[in-house]
């Protein structure tokens, strides 16, 4: 059997498991995250509309020089702690977590502790 194949599969399952707590309604915007190997990228999202509220990369042009290298802990803690401002300065409080087919381990978990300390709550 094809790895790749079985490994997509797991992720889109994975991933709708994740999503399908939150995915109707609620009232919270979707604080989504996206990590490759050298980056990450976190938005919120508004479902009802279709539209980024607030979003921050380690490929930002004016962040771009805080990170050394954008795929460590550390740079996925700056990138939680800029997203909490970020939010909160548009008035946004209380996220849903979607962390899609990631695990909440490593970078995720520490971008998610450092958003919870810069004052979102999910």
């Amino acid at each position: 059997m094809d790895k790749q194949r079985t490994l997509g599969g797991r992720r889109e399952r994975r991933a709708y498991r994740v999503r399908k707590h939150f995915k109707h309604g609620g009232g919270r915007p979707r604080l989504s995250v996206n990590r490759s190997h050298k980056n990450m990228a976190v938005q919120i999202i508004d479902d009802v509309t279709g539209t980024t509220l607030v979003a921050a990369s380690t490929q930002d042009k004016d962040l771009r020089a805080e990170f050394k290298y954008g795929g460590n802990k550390d740079a996925a803690a700056k990138i939680g702690k800029i997203i909490a401002e970020r939010a909160l300065a548009k008035g946004i409080k209380e996220v849903a977590f979607d962390r899609g087919h990631l695990r909440y381990h490593g970078r995720v978990a520490s971008l998610a502790d450092a958003a919870r300390e810069g004052g979102l709550s999910f």
